[in-house]
């Protein structure tokens, strides 16, 4: 089993804020995305892939005011109070990140042999200009990231990648690693799902990750 970095997610309370985030810190305008009707988000993507994190990207998303209330809590803990409250206070923050897998319900089982229940493996979709986006990720029903959004959700991707599509936004993924309490049960999941390249280490929970941008090299840290 072998799984990379696919993309890092900032929430925001709402788009427009999220944009004029990415503008003012990264000194980019992040590139169109669109909604989600199964949670009830909408996001902005650009790319940050290098060699060493092939079609990485960037995902700003937020709660779509103009989308009907899903059924079920959304996505990486979106509905969350605290996780509400610290956005609308400090601005908008990396909260998350997603890891690439090729066989999602194998990779459930292996983290589920471990302790761990990183949610069902559910299909979705939305529309883009070049036709329909499908992939399958996991989603708690409770929409908690876990281990404090340190241990990624899973994706597995149908025929096209949306990162095949998008031009170079002028900003790259130098390094992202993660620290946290639990530093070995998190270093153990990784492990299991075949992932290398994302360091781990003791402390208290944060995601960080190092960028190349036109403002310069600079640090995101949750």
């Amino acid at each position: 089993m072998t799984a990379q970095l696919d993309h890092l997610v900032l929430a925001a309370v709402t788009l427009d804020e999220g944009v004029a985030w990415c503008e003012q810190t990264l000194g980019i305008t992040p590139g169109p995305g669109g909604q989600h009707a199964l949670m009830g988000t909408h996001n902005r993507l650009f790319s940050i892939a290098t060699a060493e994190f092939p079609l990485a990207y960037f995902e700003i998303i937020a709660i779509d005011p103009a989308a009907p209330p899903p059924a079920r809590r959304r996505w990486f803990d979106l509905d969350d109070a605290a996780v509400q409250a610290r956005v609308r206070r400090d601005g908008p923050q990396l909260v998350h990140w997603v890891a690439r897998v090729d066989d999602a319900p194998a990779a459930v089982a292996s983290l589920r042999a471990r302790g761990i229940d990183r949610g069902a493996v559910i299909a979705a979709s939305r529309p883009t200009p070049q036709g329909l986006l499908q992939w399958q990720i996991t989603v708690r029903e409770d929409g908690q990231r876990l281990l404090d959004g340190c241990l990624p959700t899973l994706i597995q991707w149908g025929a096209v990648h949306p990162a095949t599509a998008m031009p170079a936004s002028g900003v790259t993924l130098l390094s992202f690693d993660l620290q946290h309490p639990q530093a070995d049960t998190l270093a153990s999941a990784c492990q299991a799902l075949g992932l290398s390249g994302v360091p781990v280490q003791p402390g208290p929970a944060r995601l960080r990750a190092r960028l190349q941008t036109p403002k310069g090299a600079l640090q995101i840290c949750s």
